[in-house]
């Protein structure tokens, strides 16, 4: 139940930030915002580098490393850069791939076995999910507009999230880290490398004077959500859950963001809320 739950906080985070920060993107850069939050967000839990016993298990920190860098550095980069380009539903189309993908990785790469109801599940979810997107992008705009740096952006932030999570969730079920420490070693490896690479536009950003106050106000607030509680309810999950099943609760996104959809220009029909219904029972069936 643990598991379960962490899932719902986490996509509940994300939800509302994702928001905030598709809003902010119309004013800074997609990495502005990414390394904004990454090293705000490695700020706010830095007490907790004083509980790691950084040279005892060193494999596990550098492959945790390698997991913040990939899905929080890059990962979190291409994610903005597609909410910008292509809008909130259409990046959360590509997102509902993520259950069959993490289910298929985590049965070829680490052996987890999932029974057939798990599959049916994650098809069900799949399926509900896109469908829910469908609803609320293809009828307002050209279906025939295709993107492709969009599309790539998608598709990119959708490999990293998988990858880095099938290695979170090998350190995190072989060693002694718990999630928070798991978190903290990631985002400070996302946030150094963003930092060695984007310091210029984190400066820039520091300076420019066109940021208003609102705008650091909306920034914070989306860090502690999607940031440092997503990430840690995410860590929690792949603690307690095999990555599929993780997975499939975590891609819940876009029927939560229908409660934000009127903000965002959206509307809900009968279909939109059939759709939302049978991505339950997919979970349900999963959970079963």
């Amino acid at each position: 139940m643990i598991g379960f739950f962490a899932a719902i906080s986490a996509v509940l985070s994300w939800t509302f930030a994702c928001s905030i920060w598709r809003r902010e993107s119309e004013k800074l850069l997609p990495r502005q915002i990414n390394i904004y939050k990454n090293v705000l967000a490695s700020i706010f839990f830095l007490p907790v580098v004083l509980t790691i016993t950084w040279f005892s298990d060193v494999f596990s920190i550098i492959v945790l490393m390698i997991s913040g860098i990939i899905g929080i550095s890059i990962g979190d980069t291409l994610y903005i850069n597609s909410l910008k380009i292509i809008g909130t539903r259409k990046t959360l189309s590509f997102e509902a791939l993520t259950p069959l993908i993490a289910t298929t990785l985590g049965t070829f790469s680490i052996d987890e076995i999932y029974p057939q109801k798990v599959w049916i599940g994650s098809l069900i979810v799949s399926f509900s999910l896109f469908m829910i997107v469908r609803q609320n992008t293809f009828q307002k705009e050209d279906s025939k507009q295709i993107n492709i740096l969009g599309i790539l952006c998608a598709l990119g932030s959708v490999l990293c999230a998988v990858l880095a999570a099938l290695l979170s969730r090998i350190i995190l079920i072989s060693s002694t880290l718990t999630p928070l420490q798991t978190t903290e070693i990631r985002l400070l490896s996302a946030s150094i490398f963003l930092f060695l690479i984007f310091k210029k536009d984190f400066l820039n950003l520091l300076n420019n004077r066109s940021i208003t106050k609102q705008n650091h106000s909306n920034l914070i607030l989306s860090t502690l959500l999607g940031t440092n509680f997503g990430i840690l309810f995410q860590q929690m999950v792949f603690k307690f859950l095999p990555i599929g099943i993780g997975w499939t609760l975590l891609s819940l996104s876009p029927v939560f963001a229908l409660f934000i959809s009127k903000r965002e220009g959206d509307e809900i029909n009968k279909l939109t809320i059939f759709y939302s219904f049978l991505s339950f029972i997919g979970v349900a069936i999963t959970l079963s």
